[in-house]
């Protein structure tokens, strides 16, 4: 179908080729170049294209609860299809509200304090984008969820890393301080952590709480796997002395309800601070899904008595594929929250992951992503794999069944 730009209609381009230029400069440069594409993209392409079972995305292969479906279609056929307003539905703004204090008892005015927004991706970046001027720094932990960096580079800013090292999962203090210059504007912490499955501690937040204040910094918390915790208890930065009142919390109800297509989350903080973020999410997405916004509304209402199920499942499904690859003979570190769990293929002989990966749906059958990705340097995580465990109990016991071309000869 032709295109009309300008008054004038052009063909569509075949292949991305064409004759009209709209740009003089070289296209292929500027900040976002170094995330034109994705290991995603790379590694779904190949599971299509292989038959594999996909372990490297981070999505359930099964719906979450049916009174929270049928909620949204409840939504939809009550004629909740338009636009919502900017901030998000006042129902699901309410119950996020409530959900903060009944959990955490932190305390947020639905009205100004609570923004709704397109999953937490997009919330990270309207909150950087928000947040930060060219030139200003963000302090980040790697491996990093990958949109991290992207959503930096977009708000001008720079990122700058510190590094947590297997197995373990442990960081410097001093290298933390090291990081935090004069420049540095906002500190972006992933607890319960993606891709390692670490909970930061009480002792390791107080730290990071006490530079926040010294520095008088801003602290982003991605918390999206906040009811995803197998060992240990998650505790929100916010909660912390001092901390409330310069802490935006991002979350998102798809990790949590597995309805992760959804793309519902949300921001909470202090209005001065969540007024930035609604600033830049305004022109990003401006609103989402509207039914959907009043399902989840419901789903955080019902609380512990549909996440607790979803939880305990996951936490069988962490332990059935820890075993099996460890029976494989792969050094693996078992997380304590989230969808995935980390393997080091050194242990099997394999010095480049990235490799591995590539080779391993020809190999067996399964696809999973390379940890140097996660990495600004990839080189500390040359050798580790991730692995989602976020799918049906016999789609893992398949997995693992095709990952046995993996294990040694001879060995047991």
């Amino acid at each position: 179908m032709p295109v009309r730009t300008a008054g004038a209609w052009f063909p569509p381009c075949p292949s991305g080729a064409g004759t009209i230029h709209l740009v003089s400069k070289d296209p292929t440069g500027g900040r976002l170049a170094p995330f034109a594409t994705t290991i995603f993209s790379e590694m779904t392409a190949l599971a299509v294209a292989t038959g594999s079972i996909n372990l490297g995305q981070g999505f359930p292969d099964a719906d979450g609860p049916v009174e929270i479906a049928d909620a949204a279609i409840a939504a939809i056929r009550a004629g909740e299809n338009q636009y919502p307003p900017g901030p998000g539905v006042p129902a699901l703004r309410q119950s996020i509200a409530a959900h903060q204090r009944g959990y955490y008892g932190l305390d947020y005015d639905a009205d100004c304090e609570v923004l709704v927004t397109t999953g937490a991706t997009e919330g990270i970046a309207a909150a950087l984008i928000g947040l930060c001027e060219p030139g200003d720094e963000v302090v980040m932990f790697e491996p990093f969820y990958d949109s991290y960096a992207a959503s930096a580079a977009m708000a001008g800013a720079r990122a700058k890393m510190v590094t947590l090292e297997a197995p373990d999962w442990g960081w410097d203090l001093a290298a933390l301080e090291a990081a935090i210059t004069p420049r540095t504007r906002v500190l972006l912490l992933n607890s319960p952590h993606n891709p390692t499955g670490k909970v930061f501690s009480l002792e390791e937040l107080a730290a990071i709480a006490r530079l926040c204040v010294e520095r008088d910094l801003v602290a982003l918390t991605d918390e999206v796997y906040e009811h995803l915790v197998y060992d240990g208890v998650h505790v929100p930065l916010a909660t912390l002395e001092g901390m409330r009142e310069r802490t935006v919390s991002i979350s998102s109800a798809g990790k949590t309800f597995s309805f992760t297509g959804w793309k519902i989350g949300w921001a909470c903080g202090p209005s001065a601070l969540v007024s930035k973020v609604r600033a830049a999410k305004q022109f990003l997405t401006f609103a989402t899904g509207t039914p959907f916004q009043h399902a989840i509304a419901v789903g955080l209402d019902a609380g512990e008595r549909l996440i607790e199920p979803l939880r305990r499942s996951l936490r069988d499904r962490r332990d059935l594929l820890c075993d099996g690859l460890c029976a494989l003979g792969l050094e693996t570190f078992r997380p304590a929250a989230t969808y995935f769990v980390t393997t080091d293929v050194a242990s099997l002989g394999h010095t480049d992951a990235v490799e591995f990966c590539r080779t391993l749906p020809s190999r067996c059958g399964v696809v999973a992503v390379p940890s140097s990705v996660f990495y600004l340097d990839p080189a500390p995580g040359r050798s580790l794999v991730r692995w989602a465990f976020c799918k049906r109990p016999a789609v893992l016991v398949t997995a693992l069944e095709r990952l046995e071309a993996l294990r040694p000869v001879g060995a047991q």
